[in-house]
């Protein structure tokens, strides 16, 4: 099972207090270059895989998805989904090491910011390959191995006075802890390869592969993103049944 770290008190605390929590979408600069690759969502049938606060759930809704599933490992994350959502948005305690889905059941699957925290996503890719119908789209968002792969994740300077930020151990993969929120912060660190090839394993053809990268107008409004310049912060995937 996977570790539900978001419902330790510190923790929850914590990731309730960031933009992308308490702004939703607005406040996740990697948003915008999500958005352009889902397809159209009017009528469709639409699963998020780790729903966190429902923020994608309502958008999705809004959008005119046919249906809408939110899963999430986390009570606490699911409890505030609910309670500020339309009754229509259905929300769904499950752990993403675990899932089992119908089959042809959807026609997008999304995920924001989960699969790090999955140890064994080829099983997950396969579930998420037989629920979508044929043509169907994954699109997902993962902290970017070469972010992951520090053990100190910190930058220091150098010699010419830049930033320079360590890649530590990055082809060895596995599980990973990690002091972020809280203590003892459990994610997986997987390759770039690995996880592109387990999906294509799973049967998916990918249509597009983005490192994210802040644009101008981002950092301008908030120029604490220009640190997003010095290394790739997220993975951003799309692949189709």
């Amino acid at each position: 099972m996977a570790q539900n770290i978001y419902d330790r008190p510190e923790f929850f605390a914590g990731y309730s207090s960031l933009a992308r929590s308490t702004e939703g979408l607005a406040g996740a600069p990697e948003w915008p270059a999500l958005q352009a690759m889902l397809p159209d969502i009017e009528n469709r049938r639409v699963v998020d895989l780790g729903c966190g606060f429902g923020w994608f759930c309502r958008w999705a809704h809004e959008q005119g998805a046919a249906s809408v599933l939110g899963l999430d490992v986390s009570e606490k994350m699911l409890e505030r989904a609910a309670a500020t959502s339309d009754a229509s948005i259905e929300y769904r305690r499950a752990d993403l090491e675990e899932l089992g889905l119908p089959a042809a059941a959807y026609d997008i699957a999304y995920s924001s910011l989960a699969l790090h925290y999955v140890e064994d996503v080829g099983r997950l890719f396969a579930t998420v390959f037989r629920a979508l119908a044929p043509g169907g789209m994954f699109v997902f968002s993962t902290e970017h191995p070469v972010l992951m792969a520090p053990t100190n994740p910190g930058w220091s300077i150098d010699a010419e006075g830049k930033k320079t930020w360590p890649v530590d151990r990055y082809f060895i993969e596995g599980r990973r802890t990690t002091d972020w929120l809280a203590k003892g912060v459990v994610k997986y660190h997987r390759t770039i390869g690995t996880t592109l090839n387990a999906l294509m394993a799973a049967g998916f053809v990918l249509t597009h592969v983005e490192e994210f990268c802040p644009s101008a107008e981002q950092i301008a409004i908030r120029p604490e993103l220009a640190e997003e310049l010095e290394r790739p912060m997220f993975l951003l995937v799309s692949a189709r049944r």
